[in-house]
């Protein structure tokens, strides 16, 4: 794949903005038929209470989510939004939710793959700050088992995985089903290989192997369902966190992947997002959870156990299952959910 390929994104029109601004009213906050709640949805309690902002994040007429894959936040608060939807690929939206471009063909194509290739592979996305720039890290479930790095236009600047043919910018790496990508302040990348070996991969900044860790099992330094992957940044030392998702926890490491310590009685956590002080943890298990420094829990928020995906609509204030989240520059919170419709939403920080 050439240096000078771009996944150029497709941006509506007016008119086909305009055609699809009328359909959310006959659509619910959980993406099935119904009535919008007339009361505010808050979730949480004191400083760490949010209000769901109503209608955020709809697309037009012709367009739909599938299963919640991924959400991130640019340096100009643009939320940009995945699931396994062939239409679009990717949606993205400024923060009061309006719409500004949607990724679908072109990007396909860029990478060697049609629409439904993307829905069906499409998995984790990280935004990364590194230097003045910025980057996305995509990360491609089996059968495509790759992660490639491109710019905020979507320019492909690195693949790493089951690639068609090596080159300058493109590099085999035997990953079974990755899951996740985090960057360390230092450049360094980790990649978690969670829907298959369970292994963790340590690269420098450019992509040379550094180190591999892992494996199945429940000891420390052992996983099931890696499934995501955070360098945390609240201490004085950053720290490599990992969401061990069917062993209900989180497994902390130092940056060469020594084991240190292990925060426990999470409920399937799938990854992080990094604010201010605090580690936002969305849980499969039908809640986000807040942690601070200290590894202490000081919220849990929209606890749904229990609760399906077509419960989603009656439920405005509880999550079904959290699969990805990211916050905004003012603390506003985007979560997006592995449900039928990916029901991302945004929830406005509204501390009482």
């Amino acid at each position: 794949m050439s240096q000078q390929e771009y996944l150029f994104p497709v941006r509506l029109s007016r008119r086909e903005l305009l055609q699809g601004a009328g359909i959310a009213a006959g659509v619910a906050l959980g993406g099935a038929a119904g009535v919008r709640a007339q009361d505010p949805v808050r979730i949480g309690s004191g400083k760490w209470t949010y209000t769901l902002v109503d209608g955020w994040g709809e697309l037009p007429s012709g367009m739909k989510y599938g299963f919640g894959c991924a959400i991130v936040v640019d340096s100009k608060d643009r939320v940009y939004i995945t699931s396994r939807s062939a239409s679009p690929c990717v949606a993205v939206f400024d923060r009061k939710g309006k719409l500004l471009e949607t990724w679908s063909g072109d990007f396909a194509e860029k990478v060697g793959y049609n629409t439904d290739q993307v829905a069906r592979t499409a998995h984790g996305l990280y935004w990364s700050k590194e230097g003045r720039d910025e980057y996305f890290y995509f990360t491609e479930n089996a059968p495509g088992n790759r992660v490639y790095k491109t710019d905020l236009r979507g320019k492909v600047l690195y693949e790493l995985g089951a690639v068609a043919r090596e080159a300058s910018i493109a590099q085999k790496f035997s990953f079974t089903n990755p899951t996740d990508v985090a960057v360390a302040p230092n450049g360094d990348i980790y990649i978690v290989d969670g829907y298959g070996s369970q292994l963790v991969h340590r690269f420098d900044r450019d992509f040379r192997h550094l180190h591999t860790m892992g494996g199945r099992g429940t000891e420390h330094g052992k996983f099931n369902v890696c499934h995501g992957v955070w360098v945390s940044t609240l201490r004085d030392e950053p720290e490599v966190y990992i969401a061990d998702r069917a062993n209900n926890r989180l497994e902390v490491y130092s940056l060469g992947l020594d084991y240190k310590r292990t925060v426990p009685d999470m409920r399937l956590p799938c990854c992080f997002y990094q604010h201010k002080k605090h580690l936002f943890i969305p849980e499969l298990g039908s809640r986000v959870s807040i942690i601070d420094a200290a590894d202490q829990v000081v919220a849990r928020l929209g606890d749904g156990q229990g609760l399906k995906a077509d419960d989603a609509a009656r439920n405005p204030d509880k999550f079904i299952t959290p699969h990805a989240m990211a916050l905004d520059s003012r603390g506003d919170m985007y979560v997006i959910e592995w449900v039928p419709f990916g029901r991302p939403r945004k929830f406005k920080r509204t501390p009482a």
